[in-house]
């Protein structure tokens, strides 16, 4: 999620990826092995296929190595209404690095929301107030789909207080 606010907002430094994938879970052995191929390390807990959850989307973890650092993936797998919603509506963008698929700003906010961590929510605010127009009822639709529409409704107010503005 952390790359993708350096695409919708103010750029930060950020030493993880989250990423969500359409697999089944039967295919994870397989795609634990092409990972482990190209050096990306899965921790054990997660090499039987044991999945995390972060509020009802399942993940996993893995670590890459390189250059004599530690960058920890997050790996989401969609299972729910909302992580197909996400995929479905994904943006390709140029970076430096070449077209990269992200999150949509609202569903970025969506998954702040979710996480609701300190960061997370400065996050959605340098979201709203950098792009200013988003789409507040698919935001809003999701948000009561997953529990989550008084934070929402929290961050909007803020963002309204703060500059005044109408999303």
């Amino acid at each position: 999620m952390d790359l993708a606010v350096r695409v919708y907002a103010i750029p930060r430094f950020t030493n993880d990826v989250d990423l969500t994938i359409s697999i089944v879970r039967q295919e994870l052995p397989f795609l634990f092995d092409a990972l482990n191929a190209v050096g990306i390390d899965i921790p054990p807990p997660f090499r039987p296929g044991w999945l995390d959850s972060v509020a009802g989307l399942p993940l996993f973890k893995a670590d890459l190595f390189q250059d004599g650092r530690s960058i920890e993936i997050d790996i989401f797998v969609s299972e729910t209404e909302f992580q197909r919603s996400l995929i479905q509506r994904r943006k390709k963008i140029e970076t430096p690095a070449g077209e990269i698929w992200f999150v949509t700003p609202e569903d970025l906010i969506l998954l702040k929301l979710i996480a609701s961590r300190p960061r997370d929510l400065i996050d959605v605010q340098d979201i709203m107030f950098t792009l200013g127009q988003l789409d507040v009822q698919y935001m809003e639709y999701w948000a009561k789909e997953l529990s989550i529409a008084e934070t929402l409704r929290k961050a909007l107010n803020q963002f309204t207080n703060t500059t005044g503005e109408e999303t």
